[in-house]
């Protein structure tokens, strides 16, 4: 199937259907073999959600009436090619042809020449893409920037812009088979350029490369994971012999780094999404690490769980994902206004339900991908205010960087947005 058909069914998914990105995208790579075009339709999707606002205003204003029904996904196919002409370096003559071929290929044979029409008058007239409104000139929903304007008053333009750029690749060394800097030699060797993250494990790449290409990947001497995520397992700082939770485990990067970073800790990994608890176990098998992996729900952990209560509980609650909107910019499309409020609720729920399986003394992390107050420094605070017998414990990320909580913003030192606050259970025995 035509390329941009598959781009075309992807953003389909994604806008008329709610699917992620992430899960639709994948779907149509299946049918592509050249890595090349993979890439090339990564592109063009992603490219789609980051300026979606702009490119649909710009196709809108050339028809004469919206595409209904079955016929949205034509809708769709022309966003792809109007970015394909404003955002690539792809010749205009190929890709109107291609989108022509394409809309053929979706079954709309009847709809060929409006396709053809439409993208050869916007080539034409190269009509600048509008910023008549706040959604147009930053490319984000008009309540996500009232939010960030809310809370980040001095900050939310560059934080909107941050979340616009192509993210980095970050790597965790597995301190288990070398040091960071054995891992940065050998990257070094073979051309690869690097910088160290301020985390003990991050090395994040000048420029992104399939993982095939770094050494021992496969024998599990790397994993890819951000950043500001690496965090998690250095902050719960999980000792040798402790019983570990993980109460969001999936996909398991957390998991798999606080059992690299502590051999001999006693992990507990659940998830209630049983398709996304699979990556668990494939990580943990790729790595050759061992935890107990349980599908269940963490806000009832009496369901599935019958022994002590836990040492330690990472608890990087269901959110927003705000943060992490330039690794996911259909985010801003899939998100709504209410979803905080309901999300705000979840997430106190489980956080209450796993305070009461911490043994006193115990550390529980929260964390979030999310640069909501509501989810983060507000969710916490009313947390305390309900909590008799927790404490916010100082988080030392760096000898600048020591606060009782801890608000990554997107492209801080070039990682996602994120959110950590410790608390210790008080031992009033």
């Amino acid at each position: 199937m035509n390329l941009r058909a598959l781009a075309a069914t992807a953003v389909y998914a994604v806008l008329e259907q709610g699917q992620s990105l992430s899960s639709a995208l994948p779907t149509q790579q299946q049918a592509l073999s050249n890595p090349k075009d993979k890439a090339l339709l990564a592109e063009l999707c992603y490219g789609v959600m980051r300026v979606l606002p702009q490119l649909d205003q710009c196709v809108s204003a050339c028809l004469s009436k919206p595409f209904k029904g079955k016929q949205r996904i034509i809708h769709q196919l022309l966003l792809i090619g109007c970015y394909q002409l404003y955002f690539t370096r792809i010749p205009a003559h190929a890709a109107i042809s291609e989108t022509a071929e394409a809309c053929r290929q979706l079954g709309h044979e009847s709809l060929v020449k409006v396709v053809n029409g439409v993208l050869r008058n916007i080539q034409r007239q190269q009509p600048p893409l509008s910023e008549a409104n706040s959604t147009l000139k930053y490319n984000f929903p008009a309540w996500i920037i009232k939010k960030l304007q809310a809370a980040y008053p001095e900050q939310w333009q560059q934080i909107i812009d941050n979340s616009q750029q192509r993210p980095p690749m970050w790597l965790r060394n597995n301190r288990q088979q070398q040091s960071r800097e054995q891992y940065c030699q050998q990257l070094q060797e073979q051309a690869i350029a690097i910088s160290v993250g301020s985390s003990d494990d991050a090395i994040m790449l000048q420029n992104p490369i399939d993982v095939a290409q770094l050494p021992a990947f496969n024998a599990g001497a790397v994993s890819v994971q951000d950043g500001a995520a690496q965090w998690a397992a250095q902050l719960l700082d999980a000792q040798t012999g402790e019983l570990v939770l993980d109460a969001c485990a999936a996909p398991g990067g957390k998991s798999c780094h606080i059992l690299e970073r502590t051999p001999g800790v006693q992990l507990v990994a659940v998830d209630n999404d049983s398709k996304r608890l699979a990556r668990v176990s494939q990580n943990l098998q790729r790595l050759g690490l061992e935890a107990q992996v349980i599908s269940g729900d963490a806000a009832a952990i009496n369901t599935w769980w019958q022994g002590p209560k836990f040492d330690r509980i990472l608890l990087d609650a269901p959110c927003s994902a705000t943060g992490v909107i330039r690794r996911h910019p259909d985010i801003k499309w899939l998100r709504k206004a209410a979803d905080i409020t309901e999300l705000s609720q979840l997430q106190a729920q489980i956080l209450d339900h796993c305070w009461q399986w911490l043994r006193p003394g115990g550390i529980l992390l929260y964390a979030t991908c999310s640069i909501m107050p509501e989810e983060n420094h507000q969710q916490i605070m009313a947390f305390l205010a309900r909590t008799a017998d927790a404490e916010l414990q100082p988080i030392t990320a760096s000898q600048e960087n020591c606060s009782l909580d801890w608000q990554i913003l997107p492209g801080q030192d070039n990682m996602d947005g994120f959110y950590y606050a410790k608390l210790r259970k008080i031992d009033t025995a």
